[in-house]
């Protein structure tokens, strides 16, 4: 159902029956009465903005006079908020567009459970692409926020972040997830990103580790290893260790290593916060 719809005699049934799952708002008004038609306006406006977060039920009262009547109306414009069938709220005359929201919010869901819940839509409709999951990750990076850090957004973080290969970013949510919250999303979660770990914990990887941990100062093989590490998606690890040699010295091998590192961040990608992090940082170390 359309959020903006006009309320007749036959569809009334429809909307009744709506508003047992989402919030109707009824606005009564008539063409001849100009403070309802900027009250109607108002309510418009209103639920543009907010699309999807009620149904605004436009009642003429010229031409739908019994239903009218049925709600009892006796003066325009009249607003009623109507929950699984029955009028919870409403109010007479001409109110602010701030004022009819501070109505609705003491009855509806915040504005950040409608972007997640068509965030969890997106998903579960799979094949995202790269850019797609970037641009996903930075809206639920809002909707964290807006919901006060929520568990179940969360989960869903850590569900973009495995998708992306930040596998880093994804241990780091779950490592906050409280025991209440450890419902069967986040175990399988923690499954997802078991056999991430591992399948990034290549023979290639753990050799070269070895070969680092022996001789800490062939920056050669430092830079294999965090090529290496970033093939495998382990791209935090990748950075921080060429960061570490940079802020000591930003020529090293020849400046080879601060190509590498640039490199690094342009694969990760222009809009990923883990790479914006590390050329923040490459920054300040260059002003």
């Amino acid at each position: 159902m359309d959020y903006l719809i006009n309320l007749t005699k036959e569809n009334i049934q429809q909307v009744v029956d709506t508003s047992m799952e989402k919030m109707v708002v009824l606005a009564f008004w008539a063409q001849q009465q100009p403070e309802s038609v900027q009250m109607l306006q108002t309510l418009e406006q209103l639920a543009q903005a907010q699309a999807g977060r009620f149904i605004l039920a436009k009642v003429d009262c010229e031409t739908e006079v019994e239903i009218a009547n049925y709600f009892q109306i006796q003066n325009l414009p009249t607003t009623l908020v109507l929950d699984k069938g029955r009028p919870i709220d409403g109010f007479a005359g001409v109110q602010t567009q701030e004022q009819v929201e501070m109505l609705l919010d003491k009855h509806l869901p915040p504005m950040w459970v409608q972007e997640f819940a068509a965030i969890k839509q997106l998903l579960a409709e799979g094949a995202l692409t790269a850019d797609e999951l970037v641009q996903l990750a930075a809206q639920l990076k809002t909707v964290y926020s807006d919901s006060q850090q929520a568990a179940e957004v969360a989960l869903v973080m850590v569900d973009v972040a495995l998708q992306q290969g930040l596998l880093a970013d994804a241990k780091s949510l779950l490592s906050g997830i409280g025991l209440a919250d450890q419902d069967s999303y986040y175990q399988n979660l923690m499954a997802k990103l078991a056999l991430a770990e591992d399948a990034a914990d290549t023979p290639e990887i753990r050799q070269l580790q070895q070969d680092v941990e022996q001789q800490p100062d062939n920056l050669e093989l430092v830079v294999s290893l965090a090529k290496a590490l970033n093939a495998a998606q382990r791209n935090e690890e990748a950075l921080e260790l060429l960061f570490a040699i940079l802020q000591k010295d930003m020529g090293a091998l020849d400046g080879k290593v601060k190509q590498v590192f640039m490199e690094l961040l342009t694969a990760i990608g222009q809009g990923n916060a883990l790479a914006n992090q590390y050329r923040r940082k490459l920054y300040t170390l260059l002003y």
